[in-house]
């Protein structure tokens, strides 16, 4: 499967609409498994525990997608490296600022209108038991903004990410520009080591080729590794392959069922373990692992197949794509009010987790709509 140094025009790519959107969903389902997961009470319940492997393990995909998807849309990078900066920063930092404030902010609010700390924990499962009201910690979360996220917007983490992927693109991209087919697969074959070193630390040696307590992380093929990777695997695999869509279905599905086999059962068993520590537990889990990059290539290559032409679906593929971002700041609020209408609702467990995510995509996608209906030409500022 050969892939072109050209750069994709920006013309609509309807199936990376379409795979942006499953990638949305899954990152909003993701956060829907975690009152299943996470929180102390669900990991005492058995079904709690079932249910939320199975979703859990099938929705690793999501941020790898996004990740592939960036790669794929702006490698090699074209512009100046200040102007590129300047337009792929400034629309992430800006609505990246606003939403870290305001969930920051949040417990401090509840208390001045005279909610009970449980509430928080309601709202945002890791806050734990006894989440402070007191606006001077609010304040406190604040201020760690450029240090880290808090446990009042965990999926802010992925920012962070994100913005240290634009400031390496333009230095990444200079060689991709001169690198042939061959050169970059050599790149990912040495990606491809580093994904095992997570279990390799865990079940071989903490220290290995070359790391240890004075050096870190820093071993022998720390310079491959990251989510690198996946931006230029999605810009490998942009030009789609000449497969049948049965042998690309074929091919998929094994990928994915091998990769999933390995994500499920490695997480049920760390979940299962009382002795697991937070970092075992997400062991099976991490996104730069094999078995995840296996179930990732399997949803990229079979959404390439997807070909849609009815204008109306174009569209609203489009329209996800747009509010896309948007949706991402906003949804972390309306994870928790989406599972107190699940459970008012009485809905059953096995379908808790889709029901949450339909709720809570389905807020945040018109919520998004109406500020940009309501400020066209600022939304982007706040919703980006």
């Amino acid at each position: 499967m050969n892939s072109s140094s050209s750069h994709l025009n920006h013309s609509r790519i309807v199936w990376a609409d379409v795979l942006r959107f499953i990638a949305m969903f899954m990152v909003i389902a993701v956060h829907c498994t975690d009152p299943f997961n996470i929180s102390p009470a669900a990991r005492l319940n058995p079904d709690y525990n079932f249910w939320g492997t199975i979703y859990g393990s099938v929705l690793r995909p999501c941020v790898p997608l996004f990740v592939m998807l960036t790669g794929m849309l702006l490698l090699p990078v074209k512009m100046e490296t200040g102007p590129f900066y300047k337009k792929r920063l400034m629309r992430v930092v800006f609505p990246f600022l606003i939403w870290s404030v305001l969930y920051d902010m949040f417990p401090w609010f509840t208390g001045v209108i005279g909610c009970e700390p449980s509430v928080i924990t309601r709202f945002f499962v890791y806050a734990g038991n006894s989440p402070s009201q007191a606006f001077s910690d609010s304040i406190h979360n604040v201020l760690m903004i450029p240090f880290n996220f808090t446990s009042m917007c965990t999926h802010m983490w992925y920012i962070y990410m994100l913005i240290g992927l634009y400031l390496f693109m333009p230095v990444f991209s200079a060689w991709i520009e001169r690198a042939t087919d061959k050169q970059k697969r050599l790149y990912l074959y040495m990606w491809g080591l580093t994904l095992f070193l997570p279990y390799v630390y865990e079940y071989v040696s903490k220290y290995i080729l070359g790391s240890c307590p004075w050096n870190g992380r820093f071993d022998l093929f720390y310079y491959f590794a990251g989510f690198n990777g996946y931006l230029l695997l999605g810009h490998y695999l942009s030009k789609g392959n000449s497969w049948s869509i049965l042998k690309t279905v074929l091919i998929s599905a094994s990928l994915f069922a091998v990769g999933y086999a390995v994500t499920y059962i490695g997480f049920g068993q760390k979940v299962a373990d009382p002795k697991s520590t937070e970092e075992q537990i997400e062991l099976f889990f991490l996104y730069c692992t094999p078995n995840v990059v296996l179930m990732t290539i399997a949803v990229f290559l079979l959404v390439q197949k997807i070909k849609i032409t009815s204008t109306f679906w174009v569209n609203i593929f489009a329209n996800l794509t747009k509010c896309g971002f948007g949706i991402y700041m906003v949804h972390y609020f309306l994870v928790g009010p989406s599972f107190m209408l699940v459970n008012a609702l009485q809905i059953p467990i096995p379908v808790q987790i889709p029901a949450a995510t339909g709720f809570t995509f389905g807020f945040a996608w018109i919520f998004t709509v109406i500020m940009y209906k309501l400020m066209p030409t600022k939304a982007k500022w706040i919703m980006g």
